[in-house]
């Protein structure tokens, strides 16, 4: 399992140096299969049907259905692939690696993980929310702060997973559609918000808000 969740963390720190977003939306969609293998590794049975039911919808939902809604709306708006962040991509890497060093270092005060997750797997998903975080707060275009939002969801996910043990499958896949459901509305705004603007640039409809209230 610890492999497993080395290149989960991995996933992160690559979204945080690559420049397209296409390469972005695979790398999301990698980690939330990943995510979805972690219940059957844990478990180590794939009898359960709860167990089966809640990876296969964690995968169709993580690592097809939200990455295909992703695409769909960067052709649609015709967005350009380029990342664009506040912070350029060198000192992203920087900083996710000092998020890792935070979150590793603090591992005694953390809660532990619930047998049979590895104790790795609580800081492991600290980093990937703060990751998440980061490129939330750091990314210009709408749809990279949409990813950011995604891999932030994915961490709190594997929190989830961690310390709270078994959901009725019910919940779990209630949780993923409402999921699914704030990604569709994100792509339809995104869209609309292209039309309108011609760009999706945060920082230039932050500038458009303060200009209108100055005349106001």
């Amino acid at each position: 399992m610890d492999w497993l969740l080395i290149g989960i963390i991995l996933s992160a720190f690559f979204l945080l140096g690559f420049s397209r977003l296409s390469s972005c939306i695979y790398i999301v969609a990698l980690q939330g299969a990943m995510l979805s293998a972690l219940p059957l590794l844990a478990k180590g049975s794939f009898q359960e049907l709860h167990i089966v039911l809640m990876s296969l919808g964690t995968f169709a939902i993580k690592a097809v259905a939200m990455p295909f809604l992703l695409t769909r709306s960067i052709r649609e708006a015709s967005i350009r692939q380029e990342v664009e962040p506040i912070v350029s991509l060198h000192l992203s890497l920087f900083a996710g690696g000092g998020i890792a060093v935070l979150a590793f270092s603090s591992i005694k005060a953390l809660p532990p993980a619930l047998p049979p997750f590895s104790p790795m797997a609580v800081p492991v998903a600290l980093t990937v929310v703060l990751i998440g975080f980061f490129l939330l707060v750091s990314r210009t275009k709408a749809i990279t702060q949409v990813i950011g939002f995604l891999v932030l969801e994915n961490g709190v996910f594997l929190f989830g997973m961690n310390l709270v043990g078994d959901f009725p499958a019910i919940v779990e896949m209630g949780v993923l559609l409402d999921l699914l459901v704030g990604i569709f509305v994100m792509g339809i705004m995104i869209y609309h918000i292209n039309r309108t603007f011609d760009h999706i640039d945060t920082r230039v409809l932050t500038a458009l808000q303060e200009s209108e209230e100055e005349t106001e």
